[in-house]
């Protein structure tokens, strides 16, 4: 396992998600299908800004409308995201994705390389792999597969994740669409799809937004009571939920649930990413 990586320069808080600073057959890796599927008619431009009003104040390095409605409905084109199930059902997957997004884009991580060696994606000279875009992607095995899985070389190019807003939206909707064994997709999760296993239940991993916290960084926010960051996550939560005017649902904590790991973004995501599995994407 790798050291979780260290935020420092926390933007604002007002800026919410506006700072960008006997194993079976897999299925094949998600990638984008060919349109947006509808997504636009769970989201309005005018509700995308209703939600993240603070996006462009000029103390949010995602200033200058980097992260606009039309780039987000461009990248929205994986296969199920935003789509799966009833209105409610969709109206909530987009509230906990914007909620997460918000409370990891409030923050910076250091600049540093975050290059692990291997074969599989290896680092290119001179590029870094620290966290960026929407979803604050780290090291080299998660820029290797994301880039593969989107259709563009992050390795060589990484900076594009912070650079073009596609791309930095792509790369959140492909880690919250792509399952890391023992742990779920965050899109399974909020749309009902997963079934947790006996040892997620003893681990209290119970359906609800508190296990995506869990997924995305149970191993420093779980499992140790109330949490300031988890708090965070939820009231961004509520607040989405109550513009699109959906319930949002039962266990939103996750301070009393077995962690399934350290950070995913930089502990978990590891080399097995060669075996990604979600759903047919194509």
């Amino acid at each position: 396992m790798m050291m979780a990586k260290k935020r420092t320069e926390k933007c604002p808080a007002y800026c919410q998600s506006q700072c960008r600073s006997g194993p079976s057959p897999k299925p094949p890796t998600p990638r984008p299908g060919p349109s947006g599927g509808g997504i636009g008619s769970v989201i309005s431009n005018s509700l995308f800004d209703q939600m993240l009003k603070h996006r462009n104040d000029n103390a949010c390095q995602g200033k200058n409308n980097f992260y606009s409605y039309n780039a987000f409905i461009n990248a929205a084109t994986f296969r199920g995201f935003g789509t799966t199930g009833d209105n409610t059902a969709r109206k909530r997957e987009i509230d906990a994705f914007f909620a997460q997004t918000s409370h990891e884009t409030t923050e910076r991580g250091s600049p540093g390389a975050y290059c692990t060696p291997s074969a599989q994606w290896p680092c290119a000279l001179g590029r870094k792999y620290f966290g960026r875009g929407t979803i604050q992607i780290s090291h080299n095995y998660n820029y290797g597969p994301c880039g593969r899985a989107i259709g563009v070389d992050l390795l060589n190019n990484p900076d594009l994740v912070a650079t073009d807003p596609v791309i930095s939206f792509k790369s959140a909707i492909w880690f919250w669409m792509t399952p890391q064994s023992p742990k779920p997709s965050c899109h399974d999760v909020i749309t009902g799809r997963w079934n947790p296993s006996d040892a997620d239940r003893a681990a209290n991993r119970l359906p609800g937004f508190g296990v995506i916290t869990n997924i995305i960084n149970g191993g420093l926010e779980c499992g140790h009571g109330s949490d300031t960051r988890v708090q965070d996550r939820i009231g961004f939560y509520g607040r989405y939920c109550g513009i699109l005017g959906v319930s949002p649902g039962d266990n939103l904590d996750c301070g009393n649930q077995r962690s399934f790991g350290n950070g995913l973004l930089v502990d978990t995501m590891d080399s097995t990413m060669s075996l990604l599995y979600v759903y047919n994407l194509t």
